[in-house]
């Protein structure tokens, strides 16, 4: 299978497009050394969210890295954060800017199209189908794109990353209600840093798919994974750490299906 996908009973569909770490052998013995440890994964976040089966949730999550292919970038690879650095659809380099393809044996073209068709349009389809199925059955559904980051890519951002990184392409994606409901929750604590459409505006999930005219409200959350984890191979979960953050992500992700309105 191509993604884990769970259905859900309540308008939630929370995606997780980077936490794959499967590499196709075909593609693994071109990879740079550099690959194999896979440090731009969102590592851990299906453990860190496992509230979300009590809640009755969906849930859809990625088996294939991102070195693989990009789930949250465009097809035709355009780059939505122009004058900024980002990895592509098919990345070449790791955050760090590191080779990923031994000797420049990056895929060409006619390779990129065809890891869209094996991998990309999958995760895609499904996704589209659960929110067709939810919005039959519901008067507006909520797509939570989840995400986190280390706190520190010099490539990406200067300094530290706030903690938690909301993004709705600058209001787009979802009604204000639900942003503000969001945002509310998150700044009423004091224990976390928060930003809103900063670095991070919402990818290519957020944009496509968050239609409010459509009763589709998206928001995405790029988190820092020092709140659950360490930033350092071997990449281990923190139970105790991540106990911090857990009832808020909890608390957050209930604000963004029962937020007032409509």
């Amino acid at each position: 299978m191509d993604f884990e996908f769970t259905e859900g009973r309540i308008p939630l569909l929370v995606s997780m497009p980077h936490v794959g770490t499967d590499i196709p052998d075909d593609i693994a013995l071109r990879l740079a050394p550099c690959a194999s440890a896979r440090a731009d994964t969102d590592w851990h976040l299906k453990q860190l969210y496992g509230f979300l089966g009590e809640m009755g949730a969906s849930v859809i999550s990625a088996r294939w890295s991102r070195y693989v292919i990009d789930l949250n970038r465009p097809h035709d690879d355009s780059n939505l954060y122009p004058g900024l650095s980002t990895t592509g659809l098919c990345p070449v380099d790791t955050f760090a800017s590191e080779p990923l393809y031994c000797g420049g044996d990056a895929p060409n073209e006619q390779e990129v199209r065809a890891r869209l068709v094996r991998y990309w349009e999958p995760y895609h389809r499904q996704l589209r189908a659960e929110l067709d199925r939810l919005l039959a059955i519901h008067p507006r559904v909520a797509l939570w794109d989840a995400h986190s980051i280390a706190s520190r890519v010099p490539r990406f951002f200067d300094g530290r990353l706030p903690d938690l990184n909301f993004g709705t392409a600058n209001g787009t994606t979802c009604a204000p209600q639900m942003e503000a409901a969001v945002v509310g929750v998150a700044r009423a604590q004091q224990a976390f840093s928060v930003a809103v459409n900063g670095r991070f505006k919402g990818g290519y999930i957020t944009r496509h798919y968050g239609q409010p005219a459509r009763k589709v409200h998206a928001i995405q959350l790029e988190m820092c994974q020092c709140l659950y984890m360490d930033e350092s191979a071997p990449f281990a979960y923190r139970p105790d750490v991540a106990a911090r953050v857990q009832p808020l992500l909890r608390q957050l992700v209930t604000a963004a299906v029962d937020w007032p309105g409509e």
